[in-house]
């Protein structure tokens, strides 16, 4: 039997050139999967709890995260292996405020306005209905961390509820470290002022109110060294 007839051709044994592109995209797209359960994964909560903060709601929150998640998935390769967290945190971030300059652009204050909205703005918490939700700390606290400018209460978060580093902080929102420090004093500031209204209408959760404010005041007094780092 001749052969030729039996053993096939080099040609025939080699991957064509689509499948080869088509095996390298599948690898590549595994590896982005695997990649993207890694690094962005494990801060989903962390990423949830910044865009609650800074839309003000929880189904806003979640339709921004499904975003920011599909921002990361396809910059997964451009992740250096550096700060995991630090690196979602900021695309949160960037994607809350593309959806606020969307869907609320009043909401959205620019650093240029924050004195004129300092002047501007006014905390009703006279109400029935604000003195019955204060009687709970932990919701005042948040309340008075809503009603802060996006810049302010963006810092104010970053630092308190998701514990980064001023240097991450900076990081980003794309701003300095010297600003960072200005922008969480101030914020820090407008809350206290906050938590320590008093009124003989809520003395009782004033006493609590008092403590948050204290514990938030004294959290400002932390070393500048342990805070950059």
């Amino acid at each position: 039997m001749d052969s030729a007839a039996v053993c096939p051709t080099r040609s025939a044994t080699t991957p064509s050139t689509t499948l080869r592109d088509a095996a390298v995209k599948s690898v590549s797209r595994r590896d982005a999967h695997a990649r993207f359960r890694s690094v962005v994964l494990p801060h989903l909560d962390d990423a949830y709890a910044l865009a609650r903060y800074l839309t003000g709601s929880r189904a806003d929150s979640e339709d921004v995260v499904q975003d920011a998640c599909l921002r990361a998935f396809r910059a997964i390769d451009n992740f250096s292996d550096g700060n995991a967290r630090a690196w979602m945190l900021t695309i949160v971030r960037n994607t809350t405020y593309s959806w606020l300059h969307k869907n609320r652009p009043a909401a959205v204050a620019r650093v240029d306005d924050l004195e004129a909205v300092n002047r501007a703005q006014t905390f009703e918490l006279e109400t029935p209905e604000s003195v019955l939700i204060a009687q709970d700390g932990e919701m005042l606290l948040e309340r008075a961390i809503a009603s802060l400018p996006a810049p302010l209460r963006e810092t104010l978060v970053l630092r308190e509820v998701q514990e980064l580093s001023y240097r991450q902080i900076a990081e980003v929102t794309e701003v300095s470290v010297g600003t960072v420090m200005s922008r969480l004093a101030r914020a820090r500031g407008r809350v206290i002022s906050i938590m320590t209204k008093d009124t003989p209408s809520r003395s009782k959760s004033t006493h609590q109110n008092r403590a948050h404010a204290e514990d938030l005041g004294r959290r400002g007094q932390a070393p500048y060294e342990s805070a950059i780092a």
